[in-house]
């Protein structure tokens, strides 16, 4: 007789977390609906325009889409067309130059470079979304928060989970005290292994050979402020996330999703301690990519009358232990949350729906849904969130990921990120110094130098 298959969390189930509430329940800044209206459509730019950039610029079609930047012709040729009164530019720093009257900018070029695109963006007083990880080193995530508010520009990272609706039930379940003292926080994804074109290059040092440069892609751009090397097509477009100097592996491109709603509900800060372990062995291999697998546990202190957090990350399908409470014949999903406190859990799906459940489900079933009292934003639309920021200008009512929270949860990701490149050591981070307590190797690896003629 056949066994029926596990089954996870489903769709249904998390959407049915919310479902007896008014699904319509939103809080807008009242000047929205007064005679001041912010109307006015916006001009954008976008940077980074064949991937994700395509994507974020589709939500903001409702405003002018005036400018679009890319140094890959080829890749972004299909956004190009999309937006046929767009100019088009290969050098973001020409395109701010020329384009005086653009409003906000939209980043979604790889890691490396996110830095000191944002920057200059705001340096010319434009707002900007940016795409998660915020930054590729700890310390352009620092100077990055601080310039936003020194400049005073709307801004917003782009982990879209954080305008959702399950986010915010997280938040106020845990206000209604459904799981107690949380003292516990499991994270996990099933990348770099879960089918990611870049997985096969976490195993090999640099590639061989240097095939010649595309005609339709200036590599110089490419690399931005990270040391040359020559190109390769096992770093453009898409597999660069895999190699250290250009991507920030599973924990940076998932973890500003996967960990956003426990860090944002439990308001966490800085952790005080972190350390890692993973598959990499090979130095040669370790000194270039990020590992197949890997497992991260930071330390958070206690806030106020809040316990202190342990939270683990696990990546490449590693996993949490499966909690005891779990029905027979259900399983954790491929990628998701668990949130552990002294009176019971709650599991977040981020590979399905996204949303929050109780578990067992017979606690879901039974459990009171407390009032909902946190704004929501409209529709869960992030880009949009980011557009009504804008419109309301520096005074506004700031975005729900702005760089001021998108900051500091990308640093936490980024202190995970050096510790796995330091495994099996336990790493005691200052967060008020920008620094690490117990290793100087660990503190060079907090920014990279910039080639030259690059800058922050």
């Amino acid at each position: 007789m056949e066994k029926s298959p596990k089954k996870v969390w489903s769709r249904r189930e998390f959407v049915s977390s919310s479902a007896l509430t008014a699904a319509s329940f939103h809080i807008v800044p009242a000047r929205v609906f007064g005679p001041d209206a912010p109307s006015n459509k916006l001009n954008l730019a976008g940077i980074g325009i064949g991937g994700m950039g395509a994507g974020n610029l589709k939500a903001c079609e409702s405003e002018n889409i005036v400018a679009l930047c890319d140094v890959d012709s080829e890749y972004s040729a299909k956004t190009i067309r999309t937006y046929p009164k767009a100019k088009i530019y290969k050098d973001y720093r020409v395109m701010l130059e020329k384009e005086k009257g653009i409003d906000g900018v939209i980043v979604a070029t790889p890691d490396h470079t996110h830095a000191v695109i944002t920057m200059a963006a705001m340096q010319a007083g434009k707002h900007v979304y940016c795409q998660k990880p915020l930054t590729h080193t700890v310390f352009e995530a620092r100077a990055i928060t601080e310039a936003a508010r020194r400049y005073k520009v709307q801004t917003q990272m782009g982990n879209q989970g954080h305008s959702s609706e399950h986010i915010r039930l997280l938040k106020e379940w845990l206000a209604d005290g459904v799981i107690g003292n949380v003292t516990e926080v499991h994270a996990w994804t099933d990348r770099p292994v879960g089918g990611d074109p870049w997985s096969n290059f976490a195993v090999q040092a640099k590639p061989k050979g240097t095939p010649p440069v595309p005609g339709t892609l200036d590599w110089d751009l490419w690399l931005g402020p990270v040391t040359y090397r020559p190109y390769h097509p096992d770093y453009h477009p898409m597999k660069w996330r895999a190699w250290l100097d250009f991507g920030t592996g599973a924990l940076g491109d998932m973890g500003c999703h996967i960990i956003d709603p426990a860090f944002w509900a439990l308001d966490l800060e800085a952790p005080e301690v972190i350390e890692a372990t993973s598959t990499h062995w090979e130095p040669d291999v370790a000194s270039q990519t990020f590992p197949r697998a890997s497992i991260v546990r930071f330390k958070f202190p206690a806030r106020g009358n809040r316990p202190p957090v342990a939270l683990t990350w696990y990546d490449g399908r590693l996993m949490p232990p499966i909690p005891e409470e779990l029905e027979p014949g259900r399983a954790l999903p491929s990628s998701g949350a668990l949130i552990v406190g002294d009176k019971g859990k709650i599991g977040h799906d981020s590979a399905g729906a996204g949303g929050m459940r109780l578990i067992p489900e017979s606690r879901m079933q039974e459990y009171k849904r407390p009032p909902k009292t946190l704004p929501r934003v409209e529709g869960g639309n992030h880009e949009g969130d980011w557009l009504r920021a804008c419109k309301e200008g520096p005074n506004g009512v700031p975005a729900s990921s702005h760089f001021d929270y998108g900051g500091p949860l990308t640093e936490t990701a980024l202190l995970g990120m050096i510790a796995i490149r330091l495994k099996d050591q336990r790493l005691e981070w200052d967060a008020a110094n920008l620094r690490f307590k117990n290793s100087e190797k660990a503190n060079e690896m907090l920014h990279i130098p910039y080639r030259q003629g690059w800058k922050l």
